[in-house]
């Protein structure tokens, strides 16, 4: 689910909240998306701007169940679903699912993410195992990605680094200071200096003990070994919560990285669709905005797909531009007694062009006939 600015909006459902475009000042409406394995749109909903994503999970799965069917569906959501409400409500209705949880429940799983055995390789540079969760019996899937460690230790040894040089500047003021310093300020110094750099925060532990010298006190570091040692465990790890048991772990994982299609979906409509911000007022207006932008995703993905069958890559955008330069044109001739002949004929494509028809499949004609409401009014003009 993803928000879309609505720019001076008297809509009911352009409502201020949570905005992944870090755009709060704007109103937005949010739209739950619905995709297959392959990324083809099936359908969408439109909810209120400041509606939380777990909150819309049960109208999604039983208008689309209502829509399309139900027989061998399974749900697919990220974590920003995987409230607990939502979970017993799949497990109680009998519903198939696979969501991702919050990094945090790792460590209910530290003695299985730790143990070396079990682990398969289901793409390069990522392993999976699994393991059960003795609360619910549900299956979990322990998911850990080389270029996500990477990119995890990195943002910790950055934050850290700032963290250490914050703290050696304040340690250095405080020792060169020649007249008592206030230590409640001191604190939320401190307490500002975590907070800009939560993700190493905990790694630290700062005192301010009594000292002899004019501030009244000394500043001391601390490093948290335990931190360390986790991080070093949990860089790069995540895990899947599913109540399917007759899959292997690559099976389960396959299944939910096929999310990064709904992902790739609200890109396109992002970027090349460019369905925001919507600069209509009425509540109508806004979803017929919404419902233009998701047809022409239809059609872009079946392009998309057209595409690839035809082994010419993925990118809709640049056949487009590549096509976009066959035109046609309209020739009128004058004659003495029948007034004009007029002729819609097309450009003839250049090599790279035909080659891309042939491909495809398409036979340009050479003349097009005009369309039928276009008749009277060139009767008129003749």
């Amino acid at each position: 689910m993803r928000s879309w600015r609505v720019v001076f909006a008297t809509s009911l459902l352009a409502q201020r909240g949570y905005s992944r475009d870090h755009r709060p000042d704007c109103k937005q409406v949010l739209i739950a998306l619905v995709v297959t394995f392959d990324g083809f749109p099936l359908g969408y909903e439109v909810f209120a701007g400041n509606t939380h994503d777990s909150r819309t999970l049960q109208t999604i799965v039983t208008t689309m169940e209502a829509r399309h069917g139900v027989l061998g569906r399974v749900w697919i959501a990220d974590r920003g679903m995987a409230s607990r409400e939502n979970l017993t409500w799949l497990r109680d209705t009998g519903r198939r699912y696979i969501i991702g949880a919050p990094k945090s429940e790792l460590k209910r799983f530290a003695g299985a993410l730790a143990t070396a055995a079990g682990w398969h390789e289901v793409r390069e540079g990522i392993e999976a195992k699994l393991t059960r969760c003795p609360e619910t019996g549900e299956t979990v899937v322990l998911c850990r990605s080389a270029d996500r460690r990477n990119k995890e230790r990195a943002m910790h040894d950055k934050f850290s680094s700032r963290i250490e040089t914050a703290l050696e500047r304040l340690a250095a003021r405080i020792a060169r200071s020649r007249k008592r310093l206030d230590r409640e300020q001191v604190n939320r110094q401190i307490g500002r200096i975590l907070q800009q750099n939560q993700r190493a925060a905990q790694r630290f532990k700062v005192r301010l003990p009594e000292d002899s010298g004019p501030a009244g006190f000394r500043l001391e570091v601390e490093v948290n070994t335990s931190f360390d040692d986790w991080a070093a465990l949990s860089e790069g790890a995540y895990l899947l919560r599913s109540n399917i048991s007759d899959w292997s772990d690559e099976q389960l994982w396959k299944a939910y990285i096929q999310l990064t299609q709904a992902e790739a979906a609200f890109r396109i409509q992002k970027v090349q669709l460019k369905v925001r911000p919507v600069w209509h007022q009425r509540t109508d207006r806004v979803e017929a905005h919404i419902l233009v932008c998701f047809l022409a995703f239809v059609l872009w993905k079946t392009l998309e797909m057209w595409q690839s069958r035809a082994g010419l890559g993925n990118s809709p955008r640049t056949l487009l531009e590549e096509l976009t330069r066959i035109q046609s044109h309209d020739v009128v001739l004058p004659t003495a007694t029948l007034g004009q002949i007029r002729l819609r004929c097309v450009t003839q494509p250049d090599a790279a062009q035909a080659a891309l028809l042939e491909r495809l499949g398409i036979t340009l004609p050479k003349r097009m006939r005009l369309a039928e409401h276009e008749l009277p009014a060139l009767a008129a003009t003749a």
